[in-house]
């Protein structure tokens, strides 16, 4: 734990210095964010956040984790370079969805060939496609969920809170120190990030912490529990992601549009600021329900199957009630169907 605490305030403290020096970077080269209809800020904003927390992250890994479990950090590290990279690339040419997407499966496919997969099924063709699955997954859903100033980057510090909660509770000392390293960088970005927002992380940010939280859900493990009554512990912490990205899906679909490749104001956040919520508390709404998320995760992970699974039960239909009344309810469509 003490070890996880270093490589926090380490990743914390680098984050806050890189991110300024990332921000002039992005000023000089043109790495800005323009406003459109479809986007809350009025003026341009510096990108290249992503590469600050990335850089952190990096260094204090390299500097403060176990020299013991280097080795598979590697291949996690190897990845979350490339859809770094993806991600500035993107920012800088705005990439096709169908590039960005073979990008990222390649990204997935290091950590396959690297052995980190899910263990559900026993069988190596599912395991690998519930795995390139989960990983594309979340790693746009933390994509998308980058809509409104320090949203993604608060959800990211909340799961990664939660998920070295989880590490301490069943000794998982590799997801422990990624989780502190992913935490620490969140939470400095934060300061510059949080509304009114002095630099976006971008997409090599979004890209990169959703791979990161993908694979750090994949590696986490239960050695004392069935794995009947923890498989879907990563998906609790995940649970806002995941519930914004099913959200747009579906609203999208429903209007006939192409889900990946439309954007638009129909996510939970430009919802709740439809219905009254300023900016800043439609974000912290979010990082708290982020939270109960995370608090059901911990409470299934004690290992009750009984209890684990009537605990989902109650998510998944919450969840439900949620996508109702977000997107079914006809008044709730108004706006979205002028779109």
């Amino acid at each position: 734990m003490i070890t996880w605490m270093v490589i926090l305030v380490a990743a914390f403290v680098l984050a806050i210095g890189a991110t300024p020096l990332a921000r002039r970077v992005a000023l000089h080269t043109g790495m800005v964010d323009q406003p459109s209809a479809r986007k809350i800020h009025q003026s341009p904003i510096p990108l290249l956040g992503g590469v600050a927390m990335y850089t952190a992250f990096v260094v204090a890994l390299i500097l403060f984790a176990d020299r013991f479990y280097i080795s598979q950090m590697v291949s996690i590290v190897v990845g979350a370079t490339w859809v770094s990279f993806l991600g500035v690339w993107d920012d800088r040419v705005h990439l096709r969805a169908s590039v960005k997407l073979i990008g990222q499966i390649f990204g997935a496919l290091i950590l396959v060939a690297a052995g980190i997969t899910v263990e559900i099924f026993n069988n190596p063709i599912f395991d690998t496609a519930i795995t390139l699955f989960w990983i594309i997954g979340i790693t746009n859903a933390m994509n998308l969920l980058d809509n409104m100033d320090g949203l993604s980057g608060g959800v990211a510090a909340v799961a990664a809170a939660f998920f070295m909660l989880l590490a301490a509770e069943n000794g998982q000392f590799l997801v422990g120190s990624l989780s502190a390293a992913l935490l620490g960088v969140a939470i400095g970005f934060l300061i510059y990030n949080f509304n009114p927002a002095l630099i976006f992380m971008g997409d090599s940010g979004s890209l990169f912490i959703g791979f990161m939280l993908a694979a750090v859900g994949i590696k986490l493990r239960f050695p004392d529990h069935p794995l009947i009554s923890t498989w879907f512990i990563p998906i609790l912490v995940l649970g806002l992601p995941i519930f914004d990205t099913t959200l747009v899906f579906v609203s999208r679909l429903r209007r006939g549009l192409n889900p990946m490749t439309h954007a638009g104001k129909d996510h939970i956040s430009h919802r709740l600021v439809a219905r009254g919520l300023t900016v800043r508390e439609a974000v912290l709404a979010l990082y708290l329900v982020s939270g109960v998320f995370g608090m059901v995760a911990v409470f299934c992970a004690q290992g009750n199957v009984l209890a684990s699974y009537f605990a989902l039960a109650l998510v998944i239909t919450a969840s439900l009630v949620g996508l109702y009344e977000f997107e079914f309810k006809k008044e709730r469509l108004k706006t979205l169907e002028k779109r």
